[in-house]
């Protein structure tokens, strides 16, 4: 036998059991002594394979650290041995009974669930979440949560019918290959139809706030899917009595301005989660949702009849009314776009090319009065497939898109020929200013495509307040922090034409106009008619007034031409429409690339 080896305590602690026995042969590794310091156990283990020759402490002796516990005889004549296989796992019951809770939160728990979802063309709420990410990044918050009902309802019957109390909240990673992990990161909250009708009970608003907080404190771009219903008066555990002080609504609204949120809608949508979801930036519904600020039972209770949970508020009827972005047929293509426009958030690609800009020099028919869809021109200037566009039922004199040139995310809006002749309407306004601070917001530029007669005007359209409507695109053009880039495409008439160029042609980077472009304090037939009425009326009616209107109107559009408004330095430039692409990145790559501080407060939900 070789020399003993002692084996010394490792802490300052007591004795709490002796495995070892003199004269009994030992493999390394094997427990010798236990020692409890401070409520822990320490074990002493052999060094090495040997035999046991002296125990020098008993059961409850205390120890100080270094002292001798065990001396062991090493096998003089062992030969080298592979070292042991690893021991194999215990058994351990906690690990049990994590996984089998975290089974029930797995839509295979719910297999009724999953098939019902399905066959009525929609996803579970796990689904969703998971398609929004990139695969594995999705680190989910209070998984464990159950309604608060345990009062009423037994533990195992709540993990198994309300898990996760009915809302997924966590974070997760989006285009983390394209944009690095940094810009990739985003926050979500799902709302789980089948559970509970997609109520707000006790323990997901506390979920909701406390995701709410990180997406806040972390500067996290928020999703919310936001099917379900509003207060849940089933959680008799919840200390609350009207609830009233919940922070969770205003802390959604106070992301607002500072990142991105998004709002995902199909099914029914009242209340509670209709509040949370028009306060996002982007509203994006499928076509059979319905939405409002209170459901079926609200309004019966209110005294206001029976309606439909379909009849409530119809996502088609919304979105002619301005209050969805984006109109889709299902929650996958719902989803699709979502990254879509988060993308667009987050900075800038590769250049996908463009289509032949020389079709640019036919976009618009030949004829002062002909008319165009400015949506050909936009896809034509814009990067391929990089188009979005946003509430296309509403304000249908302004187009407005989310798109990328050469790559970089701008904004552009266009004036709208095909509707009212391209007047800016009570809806366009609303329409156009919001839109600027969305793009204010996103920190991208705001690029305007101008073919206007000016405002519309009339009893009518005054009746609704238009001078206030018309004097919100001014007040937010001129608070704008981001580039403007103007192009006139055709008629850039009155105050109508200001403020499409934010507030006026100088107020932009740069302004230019299409050779055909034609300028005036109005309509330059109007201008005639008004400005040359004495002299109209001296000629004789018929042929002879004719002449002279034609005349007159020929010279003021002479006057009026773009090469002729550029040489009086009203504008910047005239360009060949081939070449509006190419210029707006030039004008671009010298505009300053960030926006100046303050940011916008909060963009508008209107």
């Amino acid at each position: 036998m070789s020399s003993l080896v002692d084996h010394r305590a490792s802490v300052q602690g007591a004795v709490t059991a002796i495995e070892a026995e003199v004269g009994v042969r030992v493999c390394r590794g094997a427990v010798l002594v236990r020692l409890e310091s401070m409520k822990m156990e320490f074990t002493v283990e052999a060094q090495a394979d040997g035999v046991v020759r002296a125990v020098h402490v008993q059961r409850g002796d205390a120890v100080d650290e270094g002292d001798v516990l065990v001396d062991l005889a090493p096998l003089a004549d062992a030969a080298p041995q592979a070292a042991a296989p690893a021991p194999r796992a215990m058994v351990r019951a906690e690990l049990d009974e994590l996984a089998a809770r975290r089974a029930l939160l797995a839509d295979a728990a719910r297999p009724q669930m999953l098939a019902t979802r399905h066959a009525q063309g929609r996803r579970s709420a796990r689904e969703n979440v998971a398609a929004l990410f990139d695969e594995g990044t999705f680190v989910e918050y209070g998984a464990f949560a159950v309604a608060a009902q345990r009062s009423r309802r037994s533990l195992d019957d709540l993990q198994k019918n309300t898990p996760a109390d009915g809302l997924l909240t966590g974070t997760g990673l989006m285009h983390a290959a394209q944009f690095g992990v940094e810009r990739a990161r985003c926050a979500v909250m799902a709302y789980d139809y089948s559970v509970l009708a997609g109520t707000q009970g006790h323990n997901n608003h506390r979920k909701s706030d406390r995701l709410l907080e990180l997406a806040t404190q972390h500067r996290l771009p928020f999703v919310l899917f936001a099917e379900g219903g509003g207060g849940r008066p089933g959680d008799v555990d919840s200390p609350w009595v009207s609830g009233l002080h919940l922070t969770t609504f205003r802390a959604l609204a106070a992301l607002s301005g500072r990142v991105p949120t998004l709002g995902i809608v199909e099914g029914y949508c009242f209340a509670g989660n209709a509040a949370l979801l028009g306060s996002c930036d982007f509203v994006i519904s499928t076509r059979g949702a319905s939405i409002g600020m209170g459901g079926p039972a609200m309004i019966e209770g209110g005294g206001l009849g029976v309606v439909a949970p379909d009849d409530v508020g119809p996502a088609p009827t919304l979105a002619k009314a301005g209050a969805i972005d984006l109109l889709v047929d299902d929650e996958a293509q719902a989803v699709h776009q979502a990254r879509r426009i988060l993308a667009w958030h987050q900075g800038d690609l590769p250049d996908a090319g463009a289509a032949d800009q020389a079709a640019l020099r036919d976009a618009i028919p030949p004829g002062r009065n002909a008319v165009f869809d400015p949506r050909t021109i936009i896809e034509t200037i814009a990067d391929r497939g990089s188009v979005i566009e946003l509430r296309e039922s509403f304000g249908l004199g302004v187009v407005t898109v989310l798109a990328r040139l050469a790559g970089r995310p701008v904004a552009i809006a266009a004036t709208n020929p095909r509707h009212l002749a391209g007047a800016l309407d009570v809806a366009g306004c609303d329409k156009l200013a919001r839109f600027m601070q969305l793009a204010d917001a996103a920190g991208h530029p705001l690029i305007t495509l101008v073919d206007t007669p000016g405002f519309m005007v009339g009893p009518a359209v005054e009746a609704q307040g238009m001078m206030r409507h018309a004097g919100r695109v001014f007040v937010t053009a001129a608070a704008l922090r981001v580039p403007v880039v103007s192009v006139v495409l055709r008629r850039g008439f009155g105050l109508g034409a200001m403020a499409f160029t934010a507030g006026h042609f100088h107020a932009p980077v740069a302004t230019a106009a299409w050779p055909q472009a034609e300028f005036g304090p109005m309509g330059l037939d109007g201008a005639v008619r008004l400005g040359f009425r004495k002299e109209l009326a001296a000629a004789r009616e018929g042929p002879e007034r004719d002449a002279l209107f034609e005349q007159l109107l020929g010279e003021m559009r002479e006057r009026g031409r773009a090469l002729n408004v550029a040489s009086h330095l009203e504008i910047d430039d005239v360009i060949d429409p081939a070449q509006t692409r190419e210029w707006l990145l030039r004008v671009l790559s010298t505009a300053r690339r960030e926006p100046l501080p303050p940011r916008r407060a909060f963009v508008d939900t209107w």
